[in-house]
């Protein structure tokens, strides 16, 4: 009996010891994170191409048309010479030739609506590409502090099944010397199996979000994240710094998907006034010569063509376009009323986070390791039974795991309020 009460002190030390790190171990804090995540995501380096697109099509927006130079030539004329009796030709002079030089010219402003339209389609682009930093930093955040907190629940799992497992070993060392009761055995088993289970969760709940967060790092998959947190700096964060007024011009001001729905209206109104251009014909200037076409052998003229609006004059385009205008108006309302409701929310749940968090009592843990060994003594002088002992022994467990998640809901919180507001008001 002496060497199992040994066996459960062991416990108590193992509470104490750090889980072995896996072998490509990245210890890394958040700053480093972000600097990582900034140079290498892939979907990052994607979308700045697509600018470099976009502003390329500026560029070709800005291009006048080509002109147009067309050349013809008829049959040759054959004539006889009078000192000969074979007829001749001259292939240039006996023959009729033609050269047309045209230009296009657009009318209505078309050419200055088309770079608008190329500059507000590489604004969109921009945003597109700061609204994806913005949610896949935010990814990268929350991942890594839930990452944080579930290793230390992880941590309890761990010393909790060694200790267990040291019992039951124990156990088996006295089976059939009567020292033991039978029922005793099966209640630390059943405990066992039950935390080897919880464990196993855990353990797949954190390989899921190592997995998403190395993507968005993108680093090999043989790595394990181990993020390093500063506890003084996040205990010092308050809802309290920041108004509901400042929170939400700051959301007015940076939120980038707010700013893709105000730039969508701009795009469909600069797309309007592009249809209503396109209704007025494009003029063709050009200047042409003929030889041996008209009354004159050399004939040199000038004219200009026009389409004539009579039928089509771009009726369809001009209303789809007006109701397009409507429709994304409507939409950026929606994205506005959505600010608002968000960062609200995010604030009001970050007050009661925090409060939460606060509440705690800062000597709880230390109180209750303190009772722990109590209880382990008094289980040794059989004070109390194992059923007694093994019910403090899930509290200590349950009581870890609740403040943990406590600690990562309050953080969360605070991320929410950067994420909504566009600005790293809690860092």
């Amino acid at each position: 009996m002496q060497k199992l009460i040994l066996y459960i002190l062991a416990l108590f030390i193992s509470f104490c010891s750090v889980a072995q790190p896996a072998k490509d171990t990245l210890h890394i804090k958040l700053g480093e994170a972000e600097l990582l995540f900034l140079d290498s995501n892939y979907q990052l380096l994607a979308q700045k191409y697509n600018i470099d697109a976009q502003k390329a099509l500026v560029i070709q927006a800005k291009l006048w048309p080509n002109p147009n130079l067309s050349l013809g030539r008829g049959p040759v004329i054959p004539l006889t010479d009078p000192n000969s009796n074979f007829p001749h030709s001259n292939f240039f002079k006996n023959s009729e030739n033609d050269a047309t030089l045209s230009q296009l010219i657009l009318l209505a402003g078309k050419r200055n609506k088309q770079i608008k339209l190329a500059e507000a389609n590489t604004k969109l682009a921009e945003y597109q590409f700061f609204d994806l930093i913005r949610t896949l930093k935010y990814t990268l955040r929350t991942d890594f502090f839930n990452i944080y907190y579930l290793q230390q629940s992880a941590k309890v799992y761990d010393a909790e099944i060694k200790a267990l497992q040291q019992i039951v070993d124990a156990f088996a060392q006295q089976e059939g010397k009567g020292y033991i009761a039978e029922k005793e055995v099966v209640r630390i088993k059943a405990q066992l199996y039950s935390f080897k289970n919880e464990y196993n969760e855990l353990l797949n709940q954190i390989r899921g979000i190592q997995s998403e967060l190395r993507l968005v790092l993108q680093i090999k998959p043989s790595s394990y994240i181990d993020p390093i947190l500063d506890s003084n700096k996040i205990n010092e964060q308050t809802p309290e710094k920041y108004s509901i007024t400042i929170l939400l011009d700051s959301a007015y001001q940076n939120r980038t998907d707010l700013q893709i729905a105000r730039t969508n209206t701009h795009i469909n109104e600069l797309n309007y006034n592009y249809q209503k251009a396109l209704a007025v014909p494009d003029l063709t200037l050009s200047a042409f010569w003929d030889r041996q076409g008209s009354y004159a052998i050399n004939y040199n003229g000038i004219g200009a063509s026009m389409d004539l609006p009579f039928f089509n004059r771009n009726q369809g385009n001009i209303k789809s376009a007006k109701a397009q205008i409507e429709s994304t108006k409507a939409l950026e309302k929606s994205t506005v009323a959505t600010v608002q409701e968000n960062v609200t929310n995010s604030l009001e749940t970050a007050f009661a986070q925090d409060k939460m968090y606060r509440s705690i009592d800062p000597n709880f843990m230390g109180n209750f390791e303190r009772l722990m060994h109590e209880v382990l003594v008094n289980y040794q002088r059989r004070n109390i039974s194992i059923l007694d002992f093994l019910d403090f022994y899930d509290a200590y467990k349950q009581n870890v795991l609740q403040i943990n998640a406590i600690q990562y809901n309050r953080v969360q919180a605070f991320e929410d309020i950067n994420f909504y507001t566009g600005t790293n008001f809690f860092n």
